[in-house]
């Protein structure tokens, strides 16, 4: 799994022939789900332009930031500890 987000960070390192739309400068947290979206769609182009948005560094914390909040949110819905939660959706046995 850290092999292909490495690997898509080292992909969005190369110049964009197209800027973002307007001009506008984007977000950590925008680039962050735009990322974790297209990941999870199998969008590799999609991933790779919005890695491009901001500084590798910048997208791990909001990569990290969203999981996190996504993972609070599941254990609230769930009636779930954060920690059952985020071992379920990796496949590991209940802690």
């Amino acid at each position: 799994m850290f092999h292909k987000f490495r690997k898509r960070l080292e992909e969005a390192r190369r110049p964009s022939p197209v800027p973002p739309p307007a001009n506008r400068q984007r977000n950590l947290f925008e680039a962050a789900a735009t990322y974790v979206a297209a990941c999870a769609e199998n969008d590799l182009d999609g991933s790779a332009e919005a890695a491009r948005w901001v500084s590798p560094e910048a997208l791990s914390f909001g990569v990290n930031e969203l999981a996190c909040r996504a993972v609070i949110a599941l254990a609230r819905e769930h009636d779930e500890s954060p920690r059952t939660v985020a071992r379920s959706l990796l496949g590991l046995p209940a802690a």
